[in-house]
């Protein structure tokens, strides 16, 4: 099977691989939650930190399922 494009190879291994799936759902959790606390008008300090600490789990995340993509990238060259 070959894989074209970034899309498709998500796709592939949101189907696929179990870890892939997981980190993307955790990754969607924590952007509606950033959605939400940028939505009030007014952050409390704890909001605030816990904005700060999302977007680094979120980046955090994000880092592992590219390099998941990266790895499947190469095998399937």
């Amino acid at each position: 099977m070959e894989l074209n494009t970034q899309e498709e190879l998500k796709a592939h291994l949101m189907a696929t691989s179990e870890e892939f799936r997981e980190l993307a759902v955790r990754h969607q959790e924590y952007d509606r939650r950033l959605t939400q606390l940028e939505a009030s008008s007014h952050l409390s300090d704890d909001e605030q930190m816990e904005e700060v600490r999302l977007k680094k789990l979120k980046l955090h995340l994000k880092d592992q399922m590219n390099e998941i993509l990266h790895h499947h990238a190469v095998l399937a060259n």
